[in-house]
Parts: structure tokens; sequence; C-alpha cells
């Protein structure tokens, strides 16, 4: 099964200061057809103005990953944690137990651009955690680049879940395959750009739900950015 959702079919919130589409149901955007995929739980597609960002705040029981697309994204929790999260980075914070955590855009004159990504950890209560990691262009092109796991290989952030992240780059028309579990789910989230994928064409912000396949096929690409996501199957 393969199905492609479109970008403007996602939940839209305009706060002034932050645009946020949603690609499942989330805050105030409720659809009981996209309440997750596997145990992919949230991608929110963030555009924080500058010199604002989201006050203290908690959460618990859930493995968050956020990856900056632009602009640059400042990081404080209960933790101890003062970061910064620039293009390229991959932040992973493990909820647990409970943390609390603030993140703002302090540039005075740029938007920052983020994905904030929720996976429904498969350990409870675990105490909070952070990582972060710098995942070099040069090894997300053309290829997809292993960003996120459960043991931590090829240099990923380590999230408590059972499921994986990759991202790419892909441009032009050379042809890259990339194979799936098929008793598994996948999730293809296009992130800018425009891509070709298992013959259809995406563009940013579309995305493709996945169950029972056993390949992917990325070709065609023009400035095209992805992020995969290799899911449980409930």
């Amino acid at each position: 099964m393969l199905k492609l959702r479109k970008s403007e079919e996602r939940g839209y919130a305009n706060h002034g200061w932050l645009k946020a589409h949603h690609s499942f149901s989330f805050a105030s955007y409720y659809d009981p057809a996209h309440m997750g995929w596997g145990n992919l739980r949230v991608i929110n597609d963030d555009r924080i103005a500058a010199g604002m960002g989201f006050g203290k705040h908690g959460h618990k029981n859930m493995e968050i990953v956020t990856y900056v697309l632009s602009g640059e994204l400042a990081h404080q929790d209960s933790l101890g944690n003062v970061v910064g999260i620039p293009p390229g980075d991959v932040q992973r914070m493990s909820a647990g137990t409970g943390v609390m955590h603030s993140e703002f855009n302090h540039a005075k004159d740029q938007e920052t651009h983020l994905l904030q990504i929720w996976i429904e950890p498969n350990v409870q209560e675990i105490p909070p955690s952070y990582e972060q990691k710098t995942i070099p262009q040069e090894e997300k092109m053309q290829q997809l680049r292993l960003i996120a796991s459960p043991t931590g290989e090829n240099d990923s952030v380590v999230i408590h879940a059972d499921a994986k992240i990759y991202a790419g780059i892909f441009q032009g028309n050379s042809l890259f395959n990339f194979d799936l579990n098929p008793l598994r789910k996948a999730y293809v989230h296009l992130v800018k750009g425009k891509l070709e994928i298992n013959g259809q064409s995406l563009s940013g912000g579309d995305a493709l739900l996945l169950d029972g396949e056993s390949k992917l096929s990325f070709v065609n690409g023009e400035d095209a950015e992805v992020l995969v996501f290799d899911l449980a199957p409930a």
C-alpha cells in the first residue's frame, strides 16, 4: 500500500510569530484519519519569526527529534543543556519521566525553519536525556544517511523507539534505490524541492505513507531534501 498525501492536506496554524503545518493531529488540529503512522506521532513543520519562540514547557515519555532546515534554534532544558541547533544538526531529546525545555529564535532578522518529530518510545519512565550530532551534508548527497536509530549505528543519535530515520538530498536524474522491510511501515516526508519516488511526483511538504512495500526509488530530484522513517508495524 502506498498513499500520497499532499502538503495542502496537512493541518495549518498561524499564530503570527509561528506558522506551523501538522502532518498528524496536534493541538487544535484534529483529524481522526491522521493520528499518526505506526509509532510516528508528530511531524510539525514550524517557522519561527525572528526574536520569538516556545517558552518553557514540559514533555513526558516521548522521543523528540528536531531537524533544523534554516536559521538556528536556541535550546535550553531542565537537564542543564543550553545549546544552539544549526542546520545540519540533529537533536534528540528523550523525555522519559519528564523534562522541561524552551526553544527560541534569537536572530533579529531571520526566520528559523525546523521539523519537530515525535516518536512513541518502546520503554516508559526512563531518565530524560539529550543528544545532538552534526550530519555532514555530503553524507546525505544522492543517498539516504541514517540520522536516528535505536543502536546509534553510523554515528546516528540514539532513540528509545522501534524506528529509524534517514535523511537524503537529491539533485538530478540519477536513480537511487532503498530497500524496505515489507513487514514494517514506512513514511516519507519531502522537506523541500521536487522528487519522484516510486513513480509519484512529490513537492515540498508532500508525504508518502507505505505499508507492505519493499523498495523506495528516488529519481529526478530538484533541490530535494527528504526524510524517510522506518517504523513499527502497529
